[in-house]
């Protein structure tokens, strides 16, 4: 088998074992006679499937009774319109800045009401997480927005964020079920799936209960989270076979302890990875150490042509996608639960002798 190490933001890698059980039940899943993606999303077979990635992703996260778990579409990006249109009753929202995609839901907001921008590290060109405390959350707010993991820019929130009495929302998309986190803290979680989770195509929303059902009469039927709890996630037809990979997924990481033993992998690779960046100066981690992200390392040498040069001498090594964002340059490397630490030290063997071989001067 000749994989290569696929460093890409997502879709992102997925575990092994996850592929190659769904590749065994491709053409015949169970007892059905067909393959997942041919199945009815009303039938029995489809109905435990999705039932039992639902209880699994409850026990994975330990999310409590009173939280909805959603499996919707569209990606996270359509959350940035079905936040407000859900949330946005009072017609204030408060939203913290940290990279592009915190930018793009607080602009997506400005359609539906008063959305502020109550604290941005642009300036510091999304290098840092904004300090936030509970006195700039306008207490007439309907929920504070962040994105708690930076996929661009490589950086995380070090801790959650106290908005006080307001609901937090959190954008968790690049670094859902790769720790513990403690829900409870959180109005909403949503996520886009093509990261951590399963193949592109699939959108978790963890919503507490007592937000349901105060959509705008303006929302769109398929944006109401209250209609789309009612039916289990099957008003109209879900991505099934996404969801399918979902639960492979959640499954897989259960058997290996959890996001407990998921978090101490995570922290393995990306300290391996950082310490080399660390010892040496031939490569420079913009991100200020407390915000650094587990899951997107980005890195410079400090010259565009070897930056250029860098990911296209990387593929043919085998070690994929390593190109920055194009609004950030560089080189970024997205370590998800999927990459195992023998990716991480193929890299860092390629960036030594990367280095040796393209002197700066």
């Amino acid at each position: 088998m000749n994989r290569v190490y696929n460093f890409s933001a997502g879709p992102s890698m997925l575990p092994l074992p996850v592929l190659e059980r769904a590749a065994a039940e491709l053409v015949n899943y169970g007892e059905a006679g067909m393959s997942v993606m041919e199945m009815s999303h009303r039938s029995p077979a489809y109905e435990a499937i999705i039932q039992k990635a639902e209880a699994d992703l409850r026990k994975l996260m330990n999310v409590p009774d009173n939280y909805k778990i959603l499996f919707l579409q569209g990606g996270a990006s359509t959350q940035f319109a079905a936040v407000p249109l859900n949330l946005m009753t009072g017609g204030k929202a408060d939203y913290v800045l940290s990279g592009q995609f915190s930018t793009k839901a607080y602009k997506e907001a400005q359609k539906y009401g008063d959305a502020k921008a109550i604290a941005s590290s642009k300036e510091e060109n999304f290098t840092v997480i904004p300090e936030i405390t509970a006195d700039m959350v306008r207490p007439d707010a309907d929920y504070v927005h962040v994105c708690y993991n930076n996929t661009i820019y490589g950086t995380k929130f070090p801790a959650v964020p106290d908005t006080g009495n307001v609901p937090l929302v959190a954008d968790m998309s690049s670094c859902i079920i790769s720790e513990p986190v403690d829900v409870s803290k959180f109005a909403v979680i949503y996520a886009g799936a093509q990261k951590n989770m399963a193949p592109a195509g699939l959108t978790v929303v963890i919503v507490r209960e007592d937000l349901l059902g105060k959509a705008r009469p303006e929302t769109p039927s398929m944006l109401d989270w209250q209609l789309m709890a009612e039916n289990d996630s099957m008003y109209n037809t879900p991505p099934c076979y996404s969801i399918y990979m979902a639960g492979l997924v959640f499954e897989w990481i259960l058997s290996i302890g959890g996001l407990e033993e998921m978090e101490r992998m995570n922290k393995e690779k990306a300290a391996l990875l950082y310490d080399y960046l660390d010892s040496q100066d031939y490569y420079i981690a913009p991100v200020k150490k407390e915000y650094r992200s587990m899951m997107n390392v980005t890195f410079v040498t400090g010259n565009e042509d070897l930056d250029k040069k860098f990911p296209k001498e990387a593929e043919k090594a085998g070690l994929m996608n390593l190109k920055g964002h194009r609004s950030v340059g560089g080189m970024r490397a997205s370590i998800y639960n999927a990459m195992p630490k023998e990716g991480i030290e193929a890299l860092i063997a390629f960036m030594k002798d990367f280095a040796e071989k393209n002197p700066k001067n």
